[in-house]
């Protein structure tokens, strides 16, 4: 691979047997049109010292859908040029000497309807660890309407969301509870009775709290409901808890989910770390027993976070649509995890709406048509709490699960008056949202005079309004915005 197609392959045909370049064999194809049915990726490809970037490229291509390392002539008894996926566009990454993105094509026969597992083996399957490449990023995917539809996506969405939970007009409120390891099953039923009685409307096992010695998840799911019906009995409002139903199998997870629902459960979670095929599994079995589906992201940041190689969230946020969660994490911005605004934008936008278009600034690459596959409700979680209410709610929208772990939990005054407090800054923020005003301006001082008449938020405001996570993101679109004149 390390010289030109001239060099490598003058005077040879296509057939002519041994090993020959990849662009040669057709997977450079700079003519090609994409059709609509195709599913297109954009890969940030970083070729090794020496190796043509078209033919690191066209590798990509041919190592991601029908070739190998040498003329094979059983390509002759398949329609093989229909099958390759193809090259069609190379550009140089702005400002990374050395980067290029390359838009490939490849036909849809080559994806096994509705299954997210067959897509990622093809497209990830092994191209990763090719030799001749330095380093290699899946930054976006194109998934045709012609795809789409052979999913169900999300069991409820956004809209069936807000009708079972009969909640409309702002975010919803979370908490995780803390410590997540190590309480007794009694008392952690107490932190989500305290929460909920509080005023959020959820509250969250986290992602590793699955059935440890110091509390079996039968015990947990009792006293976590326990406390959930009595905040329910007490407010009046609709409530949940998502009880994780990770497990070792499948056979576990399904006796978990059946639990959970002859408990009253509204909602049951699990973790990315399942899998593919055992999301999609779950994602099924919830539609069917008209239980939401909470995935906590556990894990992703092993190949989405770096800028060089791996899977774009982005992408990760498409394949959960497909699969269908109601719920996922897909950062907070202002809290502790990684979260370029631009880029974090991006990803909401991919969850939420029904059509999103090219926005380079935004990190996405292609139009995106979901044919009316609902849309997925956002988590914001990670280092927030209510003095950041006026931010969250400029940068989400009503849309999303604002989860306020520490933030509840570590309340000078108690969980519930942590619980108080958000909720208060909740709908202080919402308020002067519908009043017309400038969150980003006045937000500080609309939460300052809600918490005149609140003693828990005030408190609040004292012990956190000045804690920020301000680092610089290591995964922000190369395409900078620029001001308008």
């Amino acid at each position: 691979m390390a010289g030109s197609d001239d060099d490598q392959n003058a005077g040879r045909g296509r057939w002519d047997p041994g090993v020959q370049t990849y662009a040669s064999m057709g997977y450079y194809a700079p003519d090609y049109q994409p059709k609509d049915t195709d599913v297109l990726a954009v890969f940030r490809v970083t070729p090794q010292q020496g190796v043509d970037p078209i033919e690191a490229a066209a590798a990509v291509a041919g190592e991601s859908s029908t070739a190998t390392w040498t003329v094979v002539w059983t390509d002759r008894l398949t329609a093989h040029e229909r099958y390759q996926a193809k090259c069609y566009r190379i550009d140089e990454v702005p400002g990374r000497p050395g980067e290029y993105f390359a838009y490939i094509a490849y036909d849809l026969d080559l994806f096994e309807e509705g299954s997210i597992t067959n897509l990622t083996s093809s497209v990830i399957g092994n191209v990763f660890g090719f030799k001749p490449l330095a380093a290699l990023r899946l930054e976006d995917m194109r998934i045709p309407v012609a795809y789409v539809k052979t999913f169900q996506g999300p069991p409820h969405g956004i809209v069936m969301e807000r009708e079972y939970l009969n909640k409309y007009g702002r975010p919803f409120l979370g908490a995780t509870v803390k410590p997540k390891l190590g309480l007794s099953a009694r008392n952690y039923g107490r932190v989500v009775y305290e929460a909920c009685k509080g005023g959020l409307d959820f509250t969250k096992d986290d992602e590793n709290i699955n059935s440890q010695p110091f509390m079996r998840w039968r015990d947990r799911y009792l006293y976590a409901m326990e406390g959930v019906n009595r905040a329910i009995a007490e407010t009046g409002e609709m409530k949940g808890h998502y009880l994780n139903v990770t497990a070792a199998s499948m056979e576990d997870m399904y006796e978990r989910a059946e639990f959970a629902k002859s408990l009253g459960s509204v909602i049951i979670m699990q973790d990315l770390t399942v899998g593919y095929t055992a999301m999609q599994s779950m994602s099924t079995w919830a539609r069917r027993n008209g239980m939401l589906l909470h995935l906590h992201r556990a894990g992703h940041a092993t190949f989405t976070r770096q800028k060089t190689h791996g899977v774009s969230f982005r992408v990760l946020a498409k394949w959960c649509r497909l699969i269908g969660v109601d719920h996922l994490h897909a950062g907070t911005v202002v809290g502790k995890l990684e979260g370029d605004p631009h880029t974090v934008k991006g990803f909401y936008d991919t969850l939420r709406d029904n059509y999103i278009p090219t926005n380079p600034g935004n990190g996405i690459f292609f139009d995106q048509e979901w044919a009316s596959l609902p849309g997925v409700m956002p988590v914001a979680s990670g280092g927030i709490h209510a003095g950041q209410m006026h931010q969250l709610v400029d940068l989400f929208g009503d849309d999303v699960i604002l989860q306020f772990g520490g933030g509840t939990i570590g309340h000078p005054m108690g969980i519930a008056a942590g619980a108080e407090a958000n909720r208060v800054a909740a709908e202080a923020i919402a308020k002067a949202r519908n009043e017309g005003r400038d969150l980003l301006k006045e937000g500080p001082e609309v939460l300052r005079k809600a918490a005149e008449h609140c003693k828990p938020l005030d408190a609040a405001l004292t012990v956190w309004g000045d804690v920020t996570f301000d680092y610089t993101s290591t995964d922000a679109p190369d395409a900078v915005p620029t001001a308008s004149r």
